[in-house]
């Protein structure tokens, strides 16, 4: 931890002046929220046999489903993914790289921590098999403790589409957001007309749009306050009309029983809350970017950001072994929710549940930032890729990508309570393996070039 802590210390001191500290603020803000909103809305209790059960407590706290307009902030880690992965891309390409060596990279970020986790996961129902637990009842605990894992699906699908569409903005510019928002909408009228298949591309149009903000924000289209302002009265105004005169739930969390979720997948009201949301972002960068000069600010900035994706990736994970360790305790909280015993159950809950995210992030951690500083392989200047070598590795990064895209989104579409040795899918499992395995080989396997192999 000490040595974690001086690498810390040491990324904070050396951060250049021209870094746009506010974009790390923000996509560290977003994953703990979405944490903490994980923790603070779900209800624990027993059904009629005893059982543990989880859920949402959102339906039966209707007072709470505007405030989703504020908490929903996934559209914000789209957002700024889009300005990071812009930046990235355009160094990979002054370092002399091309997208398969800029995916290679990234996959460096993504994959490790998540093989970490598929990994424990496989080992743990493994396990728990051996000592004759219900496979029924261990893969819905693997089933619950992967449910980060379908956002990274989308997640990965935007990076692997990062080069064509960053093409298309360097040409298109802010012409291309609308062309998505349309066919977002076209998605929702087929969902409201009873065809639900149609709408599965808002998964992938609606955060693409996001993400597109994110290019333009980079490249300065998004001037403050005359593109702020209209952006954040806009998105409220178009939020309001969709949500108390139009089609769309007021929840942007998707909530049992509504005809039309905003969330899985994205929604014209969802993307309107986007848009305030970027809006207000925009007019408080400055602000911002004041208030991270302080070291201890950014210091904390900095540690957060280092394992972001371990805290996204475990906090489930944390709350699941709370509730059974208090289970075996006999002490499961199980007030009613909305209740006042439920209320005052969430701080002493947050606390607890934030006490066994550490250690894991303790542990798991180093596994992130190793893949971090992993990221780069130098491209001396004036060096050229063999063309062929350099089309395998361009299918490779995207067999690799797509591979583990579709282990994760078939572990997730598995029925929650369908028998498995592992705890996921044999198909899901195999596959994830294998494709990590891919982008592993091709991240330690540098760029070979017209006059040999580069080195590192």
């Amino acid at each position: 931890m000490g040595a974690a802590s001086w690498e810390v210390r040491r990324l904070a001191e050396r951060t250049p002046p021209s870094r746009e500290r506010f974009v790390d603020l923000l996509r560290a803000v977003s994953i703990v929220a979405v944490v903490l909103g994980h923790w603070l809305a779900t209800v624990v209790g027993y059904d009629a046999h005893g059982e543990l059960t989880g859920r949402s407590a959102l339906p039966d706290l209707p007072w709470a489903q505007p405030l989703t307009w504020v908490v929903q902030v996934m559209p914000v880690f789209f957002f700024v993914g889009g300005y990071a992965n812009a930046v990235s891309l355009a160094a990979e390409r002054r370092r002399g790289g091309n997208a398969a060596e800029w995916l290679i990279r990234r996959s460096g970020r993504l994959v490790p921590p998540t093989t970490a986790l598929v990994l424990v996961m496989g080992g743990g129902a493994l396990a728990a098999c051996l000592f004759d637990a219900d496979p029924a009842r261990v893969r819905t605990v693997v089933w619950l403790a992967s449910i980060p894992l379908w956002f990274l699906v989308a997640y990965l699908m935007v990076v692997v589409l990062t080069p064509p569409m960053h093409a298309l903005h360097r040409r298109y510019g802010l012409a291309v957001p609308p062309v998505l928002v349309g066919l977002v909408a076209a998605g929702d009228v087929a969902r409201l007309l009873g065809h639900d298949f149609w709408g599965n591309g808002n998964f992938l149009f609606g955060w693409l749009a996001v993400h597109q903000m994110g290019f333009a924000w980079r490249d300065g289209l998004l001037a403050r306050p005359r593109v702020a302002v209209p952006l954040l009265l806009g998105g409220v105004g178009a939020l309001l009309l969709l949500t108390l005169a139009g089609p769309y739930p007021i929840s942007m969390i998707n909530v049992p029983g509504e005809r039309l979720h905003n969330m899985s997948p994205p929604s014209l009201a969802l993307l309107a809350v986007a848009a305030a949301q970027i809006g207000a972002a925009l007019l408080l960068r400055d602000r911002g970017e004041r208030w991270l000069r302080h070291t201890r600010r950014w210091t904390a900035v900095v540690a957060v950001n280092s394992v972001i994706m371990t805290i996204f990736l475990w906090h489930v994970s944390a709350a699941i072994l709370l509730v059974a360790a208090l289970h075996v305790a006999g002490v499961v909280p199980t007030p009613e929710a909305g209740s006042a015993a439920w209320l005052a159950w969430r701080i002493p809950l947050l606390v607890l549940f934030a006490s066994v995210l550490a250690p894991l992030v303790a542990i798991f951690g180093p596994i992130e930032t190793r893949g971090a500083r992993r990221l780069g392989i130098p491209v001396p200047a004036g060096l050229t890729r063999m063309a062929a070598r350099r089309v395998v590795r361009l299918w490779l990064a995207l067999a690799g990508f797509a591979g583990v895209a579709f282990a994760l989104l078939a572990n997730s579409l598995w029925p929650s309570t369908a028998p498995t040795v592992s705890g996921m899918p044999a198909v899901a499992l195999i596959t994830y393996l294998a494709c990590a395995a891919i982008l592993r080989l091709l991240r330690s396997t540098p760029p070979a070039t017209e006059d040999g192999p580069r080195h590192r």
